[in-house]
């Protein structure tokens, strides 16, 4: 077994994003579904971002990536299309020991974020440890089907 599977409460913690763009909005929903404090660093944004910034469910810091945004977070998601960028954020986040998911870089990862289904108090989370996540979709259709 490569991955340890755990949920984590997430409630009230801060929870860094990096990055703008489509991928950053979905992993950004998911957090605060769960109820995490999101701070998203990202010079721009995208369209799907934008309501929850002016809602003030999530901090934007509109400066590129700085070690120091790691401060006092639980949890780091590097979601950029700028391969140096998600590097610096990996290798921050492991200096300080948070768990840090880089999007589609299984290699960067300390972290990866499974196949899930909510049906509150039950969640079921489906992982191939980055190896098959069409699969594991594929999985995550049929039962919840």
């Amino acid at each position: 077994m490569k991955y340890f599977p755990l949920f984590v409460d997430l409630r009230d913690r801060r929870v860094l994003v990096v990055g703008g763009g489509t991928v950053a909005a979905r992993k950004v929903a998911l957090l605060l579904a769960a109820g995490a404090r999101v701070q998203l660093v990202a010079r721009a944004v995208g369209e799907g971002l934008a309501p929850s910034i002016a809602a003030g469910t999530v901090t934007h810091v509109a400066t590129a990536f700085d070690p120091a945004q790691l401060d006092e977070a639980w949890f780091v998601i590097a979601a950029t299309d700028d391969h140096a960028t998600n590097v610096a954020v990996a290798a921050a986040a492991a200096l300080r020991r948070i768990p840090a998911n880089v999007v589609d870089d299984r290699a960067l990862s300390t972290a990866i974020l499974p196949s899930m289904i909510d049906r509150s108090p039950v969640q079921v989370a489906i992982s191939t440890g980055g190896a098959s996540p069409v699969f594991a979709r594929h999985l995550r259709e049929r039962l919840e089907a």
